[in-house]
C-alpha cells in the first residue's frame, strides 16, 4: 500500500480509506486536486453574482427552496445550516468511524463538484492530522437528504461549534482550537450545503462493516471445518467438481478454504469407511451457506467502491459552468445491499449456533454428550449455546429492512427517504453479536477436537487449535465459561484466529490430490 493518498486523483478503496482514517497512511491534496478546487469554488461565487436561482447557494433549504437569499446573507445561510441541521442523538459514533466520514467527505469534495474552498479542505486535513476528531451522534439520520444530521455534528468544529475528542479528552470545539492556535472559519456560499450533504455517515459504517464481515466469513469457514473434523464429518460436499457444476463465486471459495483446512487430515482417513451416508447441513452446506453470505458481501464491496469515489452532494456543479439539483445523497443504491448484507451475516451466526449444538447432542462417535464426561454434576457446555440461542435470535429481529422503510420529511420535499444509516448501524450490529456466536462455536469445538486425540488433522486446523489452547483450556469440570467465550471472541474480533490459518497455509494452491 503507497504511504501517502492525493485525494480526488487516486481511486479510493475500502482499505485504504480505513489506512487513512487510522493514521496509516497519510491524505494530501494535488497540485491538479487544488486547482479543481479552487476552480469549483470560483464557479460558485460567479452563481451567487448570477441571476439564476441555485438551491442552497441563492435560495433556502429543503421546502424552502423557492425563498431567494440575498448575497450578503449567503454566508450567514451557510453557518445556519449547520447549526439547524446539528440534530442528532444517542450515544455518540467511535471515533475510527468519525475519521472515515472526514476521509470518506474529503475523496468526494476533491472531485471540484461540489464548490468547496481549498481553506477549508486544509482545516479538514489538519483536524484529522492532529486528531482532532467530532463528536458525532449516533441517531438522526434517514439517509436522503444524504446524512444531514451527523454530518452537521462532524463539521460544527469548523466554525467553532460542537465538541471535539482531542488528546485523550472530549471538549468544546471553540478551546481546542484554540489550543491548535486556529481560528473558527467563516464558511463561503454553498459550503455549508456540501458538506452535510451526502452518504459518508452510511458508508463509513459500511467501510467499518466490510472489514469485520470479510474476517468473520473467513473465520466461520475455519470454525467450521474444525467442527466437522471432531464430528467426524465428510470432505466429500466440498469436492470441486462439485461446486464447478454451480459456480457461485463464493461457494466455490468457502468449498476451497474448507478442503485446505482437512488437507493432510489423519481424522479424515480414519473414518472414511464408516458408512455414514451424509452430514447434517450445517457440516455438509457450508459452502451454500457461507459461500451465499460471501457472495453478498461481494455485492457490497462493488457497491462501497462505487459509492467511495462518488460525487453524493446537491446541487453539482458541472462543465459548463452550471449547477444540477439532482439525487445523488439518496442513500438507497448503498441502504439495499446493507440489509443484503445484515441477512447474510446473520446467517452465519444461525448456521454456526446448529454446529454448536450438533457437537453437544451426544451422537458423534466418541463425543460426550455436553462435551464433558462427567455430566450430572457438570452442565458441561450446555448454557454456553444457550447464549448462542439468544445472539441468534437477536440477530433475527435486527434483521428488518431499515431499507423497505420511508417516512416522508422536510414537509414533503424529500418524501422518499432511504433510512440507510439504520441499515448501517444495524449491520455492524448484528456483525458484532456474530463475532460472539462463533465464539461459542470454537470453545465447543475445540473441545471436542480433544476427543479426537491421538489422531491429528491437517497442519491448518492444528495450528489454530493449537492457538485457542494458549488462551482456553479443555475443561473437564464446569467453570465460568464466561472467561473462555470473552477470551474466544477476541481470537476472532482481533483477526488472530484468520491469521493463524493465513500462515499455516490456508491461502496457498491447493495440492494435486485434493478433490
Amino acid at each position: 500500500m503507497n504511504r501517502s493518498f492525493s485525494y480526488g486523483d487516486q481511486p479510493l478503496k475500502s482499505e485504504t480509506a480505513r489506512a487513512l482514517a487510522r493514521g496509516e497512511i497519510r491524505g494530501e491534496l494535488s497540485r491538479e486536486g487544488r486547482r479543481r478546487i479552487r476552480s469549483g469554488a470560483a464557479q460558485v461565487e460567479r452563481i451567487v453574482e448570477g441571476e439564476e436561482a441555485v438551491y442552497g447557494v441563492n435560495t433556502g433549504f429543503g421546502p424552502l427552496c423557492s425563498t431567494r437569499i440575498d448575497p450578503e446573507q449567503s454566508l450567514l445561510l451557510q453557518e445556519n445550516i449547520l447549526k439547524s441541521h446539528s440534530v442528532g442523538m444517542g450515544p455518540p459514533v467511535p471515533s475510527e468511524i468519525a475519521r472515515l466520514m472526514m476521509v470518506l467527505k474529503l475523496q468526494a469534495l476533491a472531485a471540484g463538484r461540489s464548490g468547496i474552498r481549498l481553506e477549508t479542505m486544509e482545516r479538514i486535513l489538519l483536524m484529522l492530522r492532529e486528531d482532532a476528531i467530532p463528536v458525532v451522534p449516533s441517531q438522526g439520520s434517514v439517509g436522503a437528504s444524504g446524512d444531514l444530521a451527523p454530518l452537521a455534528h462532524l463539521f460544527l468544529p469548523l466554525i467553532g461549534l460542537g465538541q471535539l475528542r482531542f488528546r485523550g479528552a472530549v471538549g468544546p470545539a471553540e478551546d481546542v482550537l484554540k489550543e491548535l492556535a486556529l481560528d473558527p472559519l467563516i464558511l463561503g456560499p454553498k459550503e455549508g450545503l456540501a458538506l452535510i450533504n451526502g452518504t459518508q455517515f452510511i458508508l463509513a459504517w459500511a467501510v467499518a462493516g466490510l472489514e469485520k464481515m470479510e474476517n468473520l466469513l473467513d473465520t466461520a469457514d475455519i470454525i467450521g471445518a474444525m467442527s466437522l473434523e471432531a464430528a467426524l464429518g465428510s470432505v466429500k460436499p466440498f469436492a470441486r467438481e462439485l461446486h464447478e457444476l454451480r459456480p457461485y463465486a463464493g461457494n466455490m471459495e468457502t468449498a476451497r478454504r474448507i478442503r485446505r483446512c482437512l488437507h493432510g487430515s489423519q481424522i479424515l482417513e480414519h473414518h472414511k469407511d464408516c458408512g455414514r451416508v451424509q452430514d447434517p447441513y450445517s457440516l455438509r452446506c457450508m459452502p451454500q451457506v457461507h459461500g451465499a453470505s460471501r457472495n453478498a458481501w461481494n455485492h457490497l464491496r462493488e457497491t462501497v467502491e462505487i459509492e467511495l469515489n462518488s460525487v453524493t452532494d446537491n446541487p453539482i456543479l458541472t462543465t459548463d459552468g452550471s449547477a444540477v439539483s439532482g439525487g445523488n445523497f439518496h442513500g438507497q443504491p448503498v441502504a439495499i445491499p446493507l440489509d443484503y448484507a445484515s441477512v447474510a451475516a446473520a446467517e452465519l451466526g444461525n448456521i454456526s449456533d446448529r454446529r454448536s449444538y450438533l457437537l453437544l447432542d451426544g451422537t458423534s462417535r466418541d463425543l460426550p454428550k455436553l462435551l464433558m464426561k462427567h455430566t450430572g454434576i457438570n452442565s458441561g457446555f450446555m448454557i454456553p449455546q444457550y447464549s448462542s440461542a439468544a445472539l441468534v435470535s437477536e440477530n433475527k429481529s435486527l434483521c428488518h429492512p431499515p431499507s423497505a422503510d420511508s417516512i416522508p420529511t422536510s414537509l414533503g420535499q424529500e418524501d422518499h427517504v432511504s433510512m440507510g444509516s439504520i441499515s448501517a448501524r444495524r449491520l455492524y450490529e448484528i456483525l458484532t453479536n456474530v463475532e460472539k456466536i462463533l465464539a461459542v462455536e470454537l470453545v465447543c469445538a475445540a473441545q471436542a477436537f480433544d476427543f479426537r486425540r491421538p489422531l491429528r488433522s491437517g497442519p491448518i486446523l492444528e495450528a489454530c487449535h493449537r492457538l485457542v489452547r494458549e488462551y482456553i483450556d479443555h475443561a473437564d469440570q464446569d467453570r465460568v465459561f464466561a472467561d473462555d467465550l470473552e477470551a474466544g471472541r477476541k481470537l476472532i474480533q482481533g483477526g488472530e484466529l484468520a491469521a493463524c490459518a493465513r500462515d499455516a497455509g490456508i491461502d496457498e494452491s491447493e495440492p494435486q490430490d485434493n478433490p
